[in-house]
């Protein structure tokens, strides 16, 4: 079997989260049909086993309610979302179901965007208002609200970009760009004591968080609830399919490291990654960073910490270079021919 279906859908991966990666091969191998399934021909069962939902996050209930009415819809025992929203914050919530809670971590720590209004309580001049928001890009100091979670001690986040989409001299609707754990109330917050009229938060959604956008795949409960109605009462699964994303999607924006069929097994059973197991990779592979190690068939196997710059590992004959960190294969979907060479 051809390995260019898997190849086919990574590139759609990379292609879905935005990221900019190109190939690197080091070996053009086929894959056994007879091992493995690709992401998106799963059985229903095993697609709800190992799938991510782009949910809407409407507002009113927290986001783990959220995850437990789905677990209730679903029938299932596990899931988890991709970085909580407070009650009265909409927007992309990815929620993973049963096994994709293993990776749903990865999605957390990502960049996110919101689109936020901000209420001032006095009206400036526009420009004095961009100005001000200006100041706000790169790296900035932040305490904690109140009304948080988490410790309130001063810690430092990166703001990527602030656009002013409309401003009415008493509102100011704002598209922000910035490092997971930056608090948008007190972002509002401090805009109104740098213009010295004061201002807050009034409403807030949150556009993207890691691969996940507000796109043709953010799905709301009324549609997840009638898509599960006609699969289990009609038999007919297509929405369903339309609805939940293979889990390999929210893994789609780390850099990729594709494995031979006969290094799976060996990785499955949390080994570490060597040269010789190595198809291609992508050029974005870098020292201490993370990756994702799916098989020739574009099936996520495991995540890893890369040892090596992607163009050194291209010139490596042999040697360790990558190393298992979280495995996501189940052992033994893939023939264990490392064992076999073991025995030799």
């Amino acid at each position: 079997m051809s390995s260019r279906e898997g190849i086919e859908f990574l590139n759609k991966l990379i292609k879905y989260a935005g990221v900019e990666q190109e190939w690197i091969v080091l070996r053009d191998e086929d894959t056994d049909p007879k091992y493995g399934v690709l992401p998106y021909k799963r059985g229903i069962n095993q697609l709800v086993s190992n799938g991510v939902i782009n949910i809407d996050k409407p507002p009113g209930p927290t986001s783990h309610e959220v995850v437990a009415w789905i677990k209730r819809l679903l029938g299932l025992k596990k899931a988890g979302h991709g970085g909580t929203l407070d009650p009265k914050v909409t927007g992309v919530l990815p929620v993973a179901l049963e096994n994709a809670t293993k990776v749903i971590g990865n999605v957390v720590h990502t960049t996110k965007e919101y689109v936020m209004v901000i209420q001032l309580h006095e009206p400036v001049d526009e420009n004095r208002l961009r100005e001000a928001l200006n100041l706000f890009v790169g790296r900035i100091y932040q305490k904690p609200p109140l009304r948080s979670s988490v410790k309130r001690t001063i810690r430092i986040r990166t703001i990527y970009y602030i656009d002013l989409l409309e401003y009415n001299g008493k509102y100011a609707l704002v598209r922000v760009g910035c490092e997971a754990g930056t608090y948008m109330r007190k972002l509002a917050h401090d805009l109104g004591l740098i213009l010295g009229v004061g201002a807050h938060m009034r409403e807030l959604r949150r556009t993207r968080t890691g691969p996940f956008r507000e796109d043709e795949t953010l799905v709301r409960l009324q549609e997840l609830n009638e898509a599960i109605y006609l699969w289990r009462e009609e038999g007919d699964e297509r929405l369903l399919r339309r609805i939940i994303m293979p889990v390999e999607v929210a893994t789609s924006h780390l850099p990729k490291v594709v494995i031979r069929d006969s290094a799976v097994d060996a990785i499955a059973h949390g080994a570490h990654l060597a040269v010789p197991g190595i198809a291609r990779l992508t050029n974005d592979v870098r020292r201490g960073g993370r990756v994702a190690i799916y098989t020739l068939k574009g099936e996520l196997v495991a995540l890893g910490h890369s040892l090596y710059n992607a163009r050194d590992i291209a010139e490596m004959k042999k040697g360790i270079v990558i190393q298992t960190m979280r495995v996501y294969m189940r052992p033994g979907t893939y023939p264990s021919l490392w064992k076999k060479k073991k025995k030799k």
